[in-house]
């Protein structure tokens, strides 16, 4: 039996924590632990959750919640203590502002891995785009492929961060690389599978949305500092002359969509 720890982690959110929230609740699968990971809000964040744990109490959900309250080093350190925490046999990441597709989307993940299958170190999916609102903006591009590998993010992060469910046992012996401030999920997406392939595990593809994304997140808002960071972490995984080559695609590639518009 599968068992997904669905980490959470706020600082001041109360405005795009209640849809979180609630897609969480709403959804069918019943083995699911919750962590919340909440940095000491100031706004009322922490009332939402404190609320969102009594009315989760009222209910006949067999989800289960946990909430860690304090100060922490910023986004990926609350990240860590959500992977300290979490119990699941795979755990995913769906922070305030990010819902999942519908309520069966955890069926679907958990489904996609047979009953006498060998547990793959990395179950993924696709992802939408979506607006503050909710409402759908995009397919996220590039999809995620069929035959993915550590390798494969050379290219860039072909599946977004919360469409990426990690084997717990796995994250936890990679945490995230406090010393990237923007890129820190790249790096430990990478390292996942690294430890996937060392462990003769395989990645899987779900064949679905898995996840919708709040367009504009933090290497948006920090695109020139993310980039850099971004290069640096492809290069210590990929070595010097792949990430120029990828660098000067990726210039290109911006020239020429500049152009198009």
């Amino acid at each position: 039996m599968i068992r997904f720890s669905v980490i959470t982690c706020t600082y001041n959110a109360a405005a795009e924590l209640p849809r979180t929230l609630k897609s969480v609740a709403e959804q069918t699968y019943p083995h699911v632990e919750h962590l919340l990971v909440d940095g000491l809000s100031a706004d009322n964040t922490r009332q939402l959750i404190d609320q969102y744990v009594a009315d989760m109490a009222q209910t006949e959900s067999l989800h289960t919640i946990k909430v860690k309250a304090e100060t922490d080093a910023g986004l990926y350190d609350a990240m860590n203590k959500g992977i300290e925490m979490a119990t699941g046999t795979y755990l995913v990441f769906i922070n305030a502002g990010d819902v999942f597709p519908s309520p069966q989307t955890l069926e679907t993940v958990a489904n996609a891995v047979g009953e006498a299958e060998t547990l793959p170190a990395v179950l993924y999916g696709d992802t939408d785009i979506v607006d503050a609102d909710g409402r759908f903006l995009r397919h996220r591009r590039p999809v995620p492929r069929q035959g993915l590998s550590w390798r494969s993010f050379s290219r860039g992060m072909l599946v977004c961060h919360q469409a990426f469910y990690a084997l717990t046992s796995l994250a936890k012996q990679t945490p995230y690389n406090l010393a990237y401030r923007f890129s820190a999920d790249v790096d430990w997406c990478i390292r996942v599978m690294k430890a996937g392939q060392a462990a003769n595990l395989p990645l899987k593809n779900v064949q679905a949305v898995v996840a919708n994304y709040l367009d504009g997140g933090m290497t948006v808002k920090n695109h020139r500092a993310s980039l850099k960071e971004r290069f640096a972490v492809m290069r210590a995984h990929y070595g010097l002359p792949l990430t120029l080559a990828m660098h000067a695609w990726f210039v290109l590639r911006a020239i020429g969509n500049k152009f198009k518009s």
